[in-house]
């Protein structure tokens, strides 16, 4: 049987339970990463952005530009800080440029 909220949690505490006690958490991590990319990288690396995929801890990142994706390639430090940065947490340990 699920826990008994209290009155005085707030919408995010109970939120933040629900998808928890689900284990919903990969799939809003996916959501979440591929929104952080989108509005971290701008329209211009976005026009070149095929799929964004969050497996584990691995974003794995498909794009149309091998001239991109070789410049991508050397801040791909720099883009794992930024993601995470974003989301307030740790979800991203390594980005795989195809």
């Amino acid at each position: 049987m699920a826990k008994r909220l209290n009155n005085q949690s707030t919408v995010g505490d109970v939120l933040k339970q629900i998808i928890q006690v689900n284990k919903w958490q990969p799939g809003m991590d996916q959501i979440d990463v591929k929104e952080a990319w989108k509005n971290l990288m701008g329209n211009g690396v976005n026009s070149y952005t095929r799929n964004v995929v969050l497996k584990g801890s691995t974003l794995y990142v498909e794009l149309t530009s091998a001239v991109l994706r070789e410049e991508l390639s050397h801040g791909k430090s720099k883009i794992i800080a930024m993601i995470n940065e974003e989301l307030q947490r740790d979800v991203v340990k390594e980005v795989v440029l195809r």
